[in-house]
Parts: structure tokens; sequence; C-alpha cells
């Protein structure tokens, strides 16, 4: 599939450049061309209307009167040239006919032999009769240069297009590597998704499947059934949830609806609901904020933020163990810690905490989480232009840092 687009991507940019390198060529060449015969071309019709060309008796005759020694006058009478003794005007004697002026006041070229010219014509009024006056320059050295200068420009774009292929080609590959990327994130995704779908969704099947089979079973009997079946609902509704909202932040679905709140009153407010969990569980929550603190933000999000944090660290933290949640200010920015002395996280495995679906080894062992809460987390801080830092020593517990710039407003 990226092989194809690769292909396609270096012939459209290839195209492109191939076309716009023929233009600029084209207009090189007619440029010059035109600048080249536009001297020519003025020098002709001025030598064709000099007034001493030709007066009253007198014809001049084939012969160089001008600056330019390219220049020639011959004259015609009917069908016949007119001649001197002028070796050069003896060329065109035995080419009359394709020298013969055709056209009057029209700028024309010919070929005789291996010689250009350009002429240029009039009719003039003499005592001997009407005569055809015929200024005539070779345009050789002209042709010369243009051909030259048409082979530069063909070869120059052909070596153009063929670096354009070759750099097209590979800043394709480049261009395609982002998409590569989220091309397999996506499939990765999806392999995830599907995995952590189907694990609930087969234990529910199961424990139903055994329910039909004693259908005169008292639901004290099947206790433990139901209650696989409801806790794996309740994980099976999260789990979408989450799906659901990741969906939508990588789609920018979401728009953040800030306002200012007291962030001290949240946090005391959630850790008053985690005090009677991590008190069954003899585990010890402590709340640290030491003046009110007054934060522009999405109220919800940054609730669902605090929650995931504070609902992980208890999860990994051992009974007899100790949270901490501590909120503080600066001039300009709002600290929010949440520390714990539980199982920790080895050193190699902190970069990969936010990633999508990331469970450690012991993270499995001890909870069937989803793996999408610290990665929600992370873009929860994102959205309002936080910085998260993270410390953890294996067996000893974590410290999550995180850092909001305190004037939101100003932020996009």
């Amino acid at each position: 599939m990226f092989r194809k687009t690769h292909n396609r991507l270096t012939l459209i940019n290839s195209l492109v450049f191939a076309i716009l390198i023929s233009i600029l060529g084209g207009i090189l060449y007619f440029y010059t061309q035109h600048r080249l015969y536009e001297d020519v071309n003025q020098s002709l019709i001025a030598a064709a209307h000099l007034p001493d060309q030709g007066n009253g008796d007198q014809v001049p005759r084939g012969r160089r009167f001008f600056h330019d020694p390219r220049i020639m006058v011959l004259l015609w009478q009917k069908d016949t040239l007119l001649l001197d003794r002028n070796p050069e005007a003896e060329r065109f004697k035995t080419n009359e006919k394709k020298v013969l002026p055709k056209v009057l006041s029209k700028l024309t070229d010919i070929q005789i032999a291996n010689y250009a010219y350009r002429y240029f014509a009039i009719k003039v009024d003499t005592g001997f009769g009407p005569i055809t006056v015929q200024v005539i320059r070779n345009i050789n050295s002209e042709k010369e240069f243009l051909d030259r200068l048409l082979m530069i420009i063909i070869s120059a774009c052909s070596f153009a297009i063929l670096s354009a292929i070759a750099s097209g080609y590979f800043l394709a590959g480049r261009a395609l590597i982002p998409i590569k990327e989220a091309w397999a994130k996506q499939q990765q995704f999806v392999t995830d998704a599907s995995h952590e779908l189907r694990t609930p969704l087969a234990v529910i099947q199961a424990k139903t499947d055994i329910l039909f089979r004693s259908p005169s079973a008292s639901i004290e009997e099947r206790i433990l059934d139901i209650s696989a079946i409801s806790n794996e609902s309740r994980r099976l509704s999260k789990l979408v949830s989450n799906l659901l909202t990741l969906a939508r932040s990588d789609s920018n679905q979401i728009e953040m609806k800030k306002q200012t709140f007291q962030l001290d009153k949240m946090l005391a407010e959630i850790t008053s609901h985690y005090e009677e969990i991590s008190s069954y569980q003899e585990k010890e929550i402590s709340l640290a904020i030491p003046a009110p603190v007054l934060f522009t933000a999405d109220k919800e999000r940054i609730h669902q933020l605090i929650v995931i944090l504070l609902d992980n660290a208890i999860k990994f933290t051992t009974a007899g163990g100790k949270i901490g949640l501590s909120c503080y200010q600066s001039h300009s920015h709002i600290f929010v810690t949440v520390e714990d002395n539980g199982i920790g996280i080895s050193e190699d495995e902190i970069p990969r905490i936010f990633d999508r679906f990331y469970q450690s080894d012991k993270a499995r062992t001890i909870s069937e989480g989803t793996g999408l809460g610290l990665l929600i987390a992370h873009w929860i801080i994102e959205k309002h232009h936080g910085k998260v830092f993270v410390s953890s020593q294996t067996g000893k517990g974590t410290k999550i840092e995180i850092s909001f710039p305190k004037n939101q407003s100003k932020l996009t």
C-alpha cells in the first residue's frame, strides 16, 4: 500500500517540478531570443527607412553602408536583382528565388546553404520606376547562440528533472514516515483494543453459560459468577468510555471548557472520597495545600486527571503504604504532586507508562487495568499546556509532579 503511495507521490512531485523547470527554461529561452532579435529587427527596419536609401534619380547599389557589417541592401526591379561588383552580393545571384522578397514591410527569415538571413523589404518610387529595397542581415551567430542555449537548457532541465525524481523519491519517503508510524499505531491500537475488549467479553460469556447450565441455582450459590459478570461489565464499560475519549481526543472533537475554580477545594473533595477506600485497604492518604489555589481550567478534566493518578497510586501501593497529594503555586505556575511508597516503576519503563495500553508486568499481576488511564491523564495535561515529571524506584514508590501555567486564558 505504501509502495504505491510512495511511487505516486514521487511521480506527482517529479511532474510538478518538470513542468516548473520546463516553464522556467522556456521563459529563459524565449526572453533571450526576443532580446537577441530585438536589436536585429530594429536595425533592419531603421536601415530600410533611411532617407538616403533612394531619392530622385539616384539608386543606391548593393553595398554595406551601415555600422553593422552584416547588414546589406539589395535592390530589386520587378523580379530582377540589381547588382554591382560587390562580391558578397554575387552570393544571392544564384539564389534569387529564395532571396526575392515575397512580402513587404514584414520581417522574414530565409535559409541559403549554411547561412541564415533575416530581411525587411519596402517599395520605393524612383526616377527609374518602382524599386524594392531589401535590407538583409546574416543571423548565423544569433541562431548558433540560441541553438547552444537550447541544448544547455535541455541538458540542465534533464539533469534537474532526474535530480527531482531522485530527491522526490527521497522526500516522498520522508513524508510517509509519520504516516507509516500513525498507521502502525492505529493497527496496534486496533489489535490491543480488540484484545482488551475480548477478555471481559469472554469472561462474561463463560460465566453466563455457567449460569444457564444451572437455572435452578440460587443467587447465593452463584454469587461469585454474578460478581465476575458485574466486575467485567464495569471494566468493559470503563474501557469503552476510555476508548471513546481517546478517539475523540485524537480527532480534536473534545473542547476544553475552561473556567475559574478553587483547585484546593476540588482536591480536598476528591481526597475525602478516597479516604474510606484507602482506610478499608489499610492505606493512608494525605493532602497538603499550604494556601488556597485559584485555577482556570476544564474542571471536569482536571477532576478526571486527579482521580486517575490517585486511583493508580492506591492500586499499586500495598497495605500499610502511604499516598500523598499536594498542591502549591508560584508566581506563574501551579504544581500538583501525587506520591506513594508502593511497588514503584523500573527506570526503563518510565518513558513508556503514557503509551496506549501499556502495562508493566507487575501492574498486570496486581490489577486488571486497561492501560489507558495514564494516556488520558497525559492528554489532559497537554491540553492544559502542562508538563509532567515522573520519578520512581522499584520497591520504593513513585512520584508524579505536574506543572500548569497559571494564566491559561492567554494560551490556546
